[in-house]
């Protein structure tokens, strides 16, 4: 069995460290410098930052077993807080340390910021969504959702809008509830450690894509970076791969590389048309990341902080967690007019809105603006995603668009490349 992973994502390097484990001869292509897809090292200013900044929940258990799998010595890498969900001087959900379902019952009754009877409202919510299994026959947007369960103005502004936007990426108007629900499943509604918050202390390509590659080789594999993959096709041993100027041939792929790129595969492909136009459909919303370089002596109160701002979403405090000082990231999820502004513009809007949440600052000496247009697909209501197992013999996908109860998350896309690999596994010949 001779594999070739198209994509040095965390999907790609997760179906190599699975396929590697298992003895399978792989082959991993990536045509960026760098790993880790659209979760990957960008060095700006002679700084290790991030195209996008993620976080982590304890439910990502795929996530984390796998990064803990290569390198051993990754809780380090990790700085996990239970959760505390704070929208600067505006409102805090604090679990508490009592197991669950009493950890999450007592923090939204100790919630700051909300009246009791929204307090109440929030926690009938739950327990209705969890005597329902967090499902509903027919899918619908979350707003009409958070509409049907009397969720007030407020509650949406401080605690449901800001988890829909951070998991799904999406709007709440826009963005699919049964997603949500499968969310608020596995982390507010599961075990206490499962939605603790778990932030990088390194940067994302350091985080799992290179240990990965690095325990791929080890055992046998082959990672190449700065190989773009120009061309794949049928062949009787299996697919010709066309990589810079060179044919190889491979008995099986699994293609992941991120939507917007893969269908340049697929359309050549008559077996794969319908999968094509599946993808050819698809919505995508953006991540923006700003990054503000202060004097030394300036840092957040918390490693995390949430604002109900017209811009901002989240800044960290990049020193706190990876001891980049003065450097405030700030994230601004899913579309909106902040699409319409250009770099510089954008910086001094994130710091001027900054200096409102937070009090006076001075000018940045630098700044840098990331802006991932095409970061997630829309997690819209009963959205088709396309099986990982394709009609084509031994050719699979592999990615977070793929099909998935969990929104396009690095957690999908680890899940979906352990799957493929399976999957390969499974078919054998």
């Amino acid at each position: 069995m001779n594999v070739a992973v198209i994509g040095g994502g965390y999907a790609g390097m997760a179906a190599a460290v699975t396929l590697a484990d298992q003895g399978a001869t792989v082959t991993v292509y990536e045509a960026a410098k760098q790993l880790g897809g659209r979760a990957r090292r960008v060095e700006v200013h002679g700084l290790a930052l991030d195209n996008g900044l993620h976080i982590l929940i304890g439910a990502y258990r795929e996530t984390l077993r796998l990064i803990e799998h290569v390198n051993p010595a990754a809780r380090g890498t990790l700085l996990r807080l239970p959760l505390d969900w704070v929208i600067h001087q505006e409102f805090r959900l604090r679990a508490s340390a009592l197991p669950a379902p009493l950890h999450l019952i007592v923090g939204l009754l100790r919630a700051r910021g909300v009246s009791l009877t929204e307090r109440l409202s929030a926690l009938r919510f739950m327990i209705r969504m969890r005597l329902r299994d967090y499902a509903f026959p027919a899918d619908m947007a979350v707003s009409e959702l958070l509409d049907r369960y009397g969720q007030s103005a407020r509650l949406r502004r401080m605690l449901w809008h800001p988890l829909c936007v951070a998991a799904l990426n999406t709007p709440p108007d826009k963005a699919s509830a049964r997603v949500f629900l499968q969310v608020l499943r596995d982390s507010l509604g599961a075990a206490r450690e499962d939605c603790d918050l778990l932030l990088p202390k390194t940067d994302l390509t350091a985080l799992f894509p290179e240990p990965a590659a690095a325990h791929v080789k080890a055992r046998g594999g082959t990672v190449h970076v700065g190989f773009r993959v120009t061309a794949i096709d049928p062949c009787d041993a299996g697919f010709s791969v066309s990589v810079n100027g060179r044919q190889e041939v491979f008995s099986h792929v699994i293609c992941a590389l991120p939507p917007h790129q893969v269908n340049a595969f697929l359309i050549g492909i008559s077996a794969l048309a319908e999968i094509a136009d599946n993808v050819e459909r698809f919505d995508f919303q953006p991540i923006y990341s700003v990054y503000l370089r202060y004097p030394g002596n300036i840092r957040l109160p918390a490693p995390m902080l949430g604002f109900d701002s017209v811009l901002l979403h989240w800044a960290f405090d990049r020193e706190l967690l990876c001891g980049q000082t003065g450097v405030i990231g700030v994230v601004i999820s899913a579309e909106g007019a902040h699409q319409q502004l250009g770099q510089e513009e954008l910086a001094q809007v994130a710091h001027r809105e900054l200096q409102q949440r937070i009090g006076p600052l001075p000018e940045p000496l630098w700044s840098q603006v990331i802006a991932e247009k095409r970061a997630t697909i829309s997690c819209t209501p009963a959205l088709r995603r396309p099986s990982q197992q394709t009609p084509l013999k031994n050719f699979f996908l592999a990615g977070d668009y793929t099909e998935s109860d969990y929104p396009a998350t690095l957690e999908a896309a680890v899940r979906s490349g352990i799957g493929a690999a399976r999957l390969v596994l499974e078919k054998g010949d």
